[in-house]
């Protein structure tokens, strides 16, 4: 279909498609337009990686928009979203406004009323919904991105539930569901009332197959000489092999410390094939990398990318996983070693992917088990990007012949496997149950249940009243903590039932959030996470502590707490018993292992709160805890919303200490002392700098305005970073022209005092240093 056969798109739509080149569309975009995309009808797309999903989504969205509606495209991850933002802003020529909401789950984004596409998360949407935002009863097309991720136990069941709501919020909704992996296809259309565009079809040729030996074995039947030199590595032979044609990497690998190994050992490999050019831009990428985070993790991905290779986890900072993207899809970067979170949908296509391992921990099964085929299809559709790569390449490796064979038949023959609804479990169940309550989609147990039959899970359940079950024994959860109400009707008129049975029989139930459950779910939380809280603040007879209320958030399901390492029970233990009085709740007793081991593992992770926030350095707490500068970042900013949160129900219930878990929220937020907080409120001043300022005398912003700018330079030790924070301050005449910086050591020396004095006096911070330099940048400069 050429694209000047479209009808129905805005005024310039196709012009601009054909200033992109695009002239004709794809088999599955043409399949998909006379299959009513641009017409208002709902579609599933099960269509490969690079072969034009994006495109059926536009030009779905773009009709709609035409047609005088409004769209959005839920998307799984944040980095994706300001991906597909950069992606549809090209449609603003045309004018179409395209707007993004990933965080802030209290805010209902009014904003986003104005604009013609709104690109959100699913977690996102899930709190606009729960927050009543006017403007979602103006949507008439959704697009679901990696619509298969409804089978992920964690993220899957509010995807789920989200459209499920935006239907019945507006039933005459397009609803465009989007996957390049999806084993039950079919099964996605006919709970969403779809039409099925299911194809293999790709622009460019995906050759899979098996290296054994010194060969490549592919699905087709043809070879490839590949063959491992002396004591080289498989996949250092078959990188070394792609970028001697010219074309790129993609290693995914177990872990993080397998992806940084690995990462290490290529760039052995990839560093060879560098031109001068390439090297002088990569050493300017590896001193962005270092300015990030001064922390060993950033150290050692310099050093990589200075040779052409990376390595790319969750455990790196936001940051650092843009800039190594970035230059990979620029092809500066030759190869990257990467956990399976590349896979999830963000934009990283590689010549040649290689799934070295495909067995991973896993603890339900004592020890490695094999991955699922559809993560590893997801990996495998990385490989080749049209326009840039003639074919694309994903290996798997075997060690011997029985693997050959055994990876034939279990990744590359095989089917990924279907997409099965997680929204019975009951975590899962709990929250939406109150969302779906709160926000006034039921207001009966029959409606509630109603709701539910209109989920993925309720179309795959075989097992008859098992959704009745598990929605009961939540109910009574919800009430029991004072979450929702029921008038029971003529179950005996006092609201309350001794049974699901008796509840079931009732008929006429009425069910009613309660204040504090309309808090818990305009917070965006677990109900267990609420009751946790609730109860830890209801049993304080005494002002909390910082790590109090630390370890008290720590404990929720909604914290994904640090495990305790070998021998670091002992270590925990002699913490507890030191610091028991502090801590918010009632104890397990140590003879109950899991429950101790868990009140412990909460123990470490407020632990690490409160050395971020007696301002320990980044450097210092990444090492300590043996984790990485995205995982700290991750702590700090879960920590934050959920003392934000825990500031919010404190007020619900009227507690008396609102006041010392508002003071603990903003210590964890800035990760500074109580004496420097006000200095940090003053837009510039981080950590580091409130700690220089305030060891010159410099103690609130008022201070900032008097003080000799001499001082403040020397504090500060950058004019402009001094200009931008005195005029932020409000100061009269801001400008540092013609000044000096007073020398003043006591800075140097109280910046160390503040760091060993968290530290066991071994507190040399290394980003003390380095802060000096206005280059030089980590979480705790601004």
């Amino acid at each position: 279909m050429n694209i000047e056969e479209l009808s129905g798109l805005p005024p310039g739509a196709i012009e601009h498609f054909e200033r992109e080149g695009i002239e004709e569309l794809y088999p599955p975009q043409a399949e998909a337009v006379e299959d009513g995309a641009t017409d208002g009808e709902n579609l599933v797309a099960a269509v490969p990686t690079a072969s034009g999903k994006t495109m059926i989504a536009a030009l779905a969205m773009l009709s709609a928009i035409e047609r005088g509606g409004k769209a959005l495209y839920i998307v799984p991850l944040r980095a994706l979203a300001s991906e597909k933002k950069a992606e549809f802003e090209a449609y603003e020529e045309f004018g179409v406004t395209v707007g993004v909401t990933t965080g802030n789950y209290e805010s209902t984004s009014d904003w986003l009323a104005t604009k013609d596409i709104i690109v959100a998360t699913s977690e996102k949407v899930d709190s606009l919904v729960r927050n009543g935002a006017d403007w979602l009863s103006d949507l008439t097309c959704v697009v679901s991105d990696e619509v298969h991720l409804i089978d992920d136990p964690n993220r899957g069941p509010t995807l789920e539930v989200t459209l499920a709501k935006l239907r019945q919020l507006n039933p005459e909704l397009q609803v465009v569901a989007l996957s390049a992996t999806v084993g039950n296809a079919g099964e996605i259309a006919d709970w969403l009332d779809a039409e099925l565009v299911d194809t293999d079809w790709r622009p460019i040729d995906l050759r899979m197959g098996v290296h054994y030996g010194n060969a490549l074995h592919f699905d087709d039947g043809t070879t490839r000489e590949v063959p491992v030199e002396g004591s080289e590595k498989q996949e250092s032979a078959l990188v070394r092999d792609i970028l001697q044609e010219g074309g790129s990497s993609l290693v995914f690998v177990n872990s993080r410390r397998n992806a940084e190994a690995t990462a290490r050992r290529l760039g052995q490999v990839s560093s060879r094939e560098l031109t001068g050019g390439e090297r002088n831009d990569l050493a300017e990428l590896a001193a962005d990398i270092r300015a990030v985070s001064d922390t060993e993790t950033s150290e050692d991905l310099a050093a990589c990318i200075e040779r052409g290779s990376a390595f790319h986890h969750a455990g790196l900072a936001s940051e650092h996983r843009s800039l190594v993207e970035d230059a990979f899809r620029e092809r500066l970067l030759k190869v990257i070693a990467a956990t399976p979170t590349l896979a999830a949908g963000v934009n990283t296509p590689a010549r040649r992917v290689i799934v070295r391992d495909w067995r991973r921990f896993d603890p339900t099964a004592g020890g490695m088990a094999p991955l699922d085929v559809l993560e590893v299809h997801q990996m495998m559709g990385r490989a080749g990007r049209p326009g840039l790569d003639p074919y694309g390449e994903a290996v798997l490796l075997a060690k011997s012949h029985d693997d050959h064979e055994d990876l034939f038949d279990r990744y590359v023959w095989a089917d990924a496997e279907p997409v099965r609804s997680k929204l019975a479990a009951e975590p899962a169940l709990r929250t939406h149950v109150l969302a779906t309550i709160a926000s006034g989609f039921a207001r009966t147990r029959e409606g509630l249940l109603e709701f539910l039959e209109e989920t993925l899970y309720a179309s795959q359940s075989t097992e008859p009243g098992r959704l009745e079950r598990v929605t009961d024994g939540v109910l009574q959860y919800l009430e029991s903590n004072d979450f929702i109400e029921r008038d029971a009707g003529d179950a005996g008129g006092d609201g309350a039932f001794t049974s699901a049975a008796e509840m079931a029989e009732g008929g006429t139930t009425d069910l009613e959030a309660t204040s504090l459950g309309h808090t818990v779910s305009r917070l965006y939380l677990d109900p267990m996470s609420a009751a946790e809280i609730v109860h830890g603040l209801e049993d304080a007879d005494e002002r909390p502590t910082a790590l109090g209320c630390y370890q008290l958030v720590s404990r929720t399901p909604d914290m994904y707490q640090l495990y305790l390492r070998s021998g670091e029970d002992e270590k925990y233990g002699e913490l507890y018993y030191e610091r028991e009085d502090e801590l918010l709740g009632d104890a397990p007793s140590e003879f109950e292992d899991n429950r101790f081991e868990d009140w412990l593992a909460a123990l470490k992770t407020g632990k690490l709160l409160e050395d971020w926030a007696t301002e320990l350095d980044e450097d210092t707490i990444t090492e300590r805890y043996k984790i990485g500068p995205g995982d700290l970042r991750g702590k700090v900013d879960t920590a934050e919303w959920l003392l934000g949160a825990a500031e919010s129900l404190a007020n619900e219930i009227g507690s008396e200490w609102t006041v010392a878990v508002r003071e603990a929220r903003a210590r964890v937020e800035h990760g500074v002392d109580e004496e420097l907080l006000e200095l940090v409120s003053v837009s510039g001043v981080g950590r580091k700098r409130a700690r220089r300022l305030y060891a010159v005398g410099i103690e609130e912003p008022a201070d900032l305005r008097t003080a000799d700018k001499g001082v403040i330079l020397g504090a500060l030790k950058g004019k402009k970073t001094a200009e931008t924070i005195l005029e932020n301050v409000g100061r009269e005449d801001p400008s540092m022209d013609d000044v000096e910086p007073s020398d003043s050591p006591a800075v140097d020396a109280s910046t160390d005092a503040a760091s060993s004095s968290t530290d066991g006096g071994n507190g040399d911070d290394g980003a003390t240093n380095a802060a000096a330099d206005e280059s030089q940048s980590s979480l705790g400069d601004f």
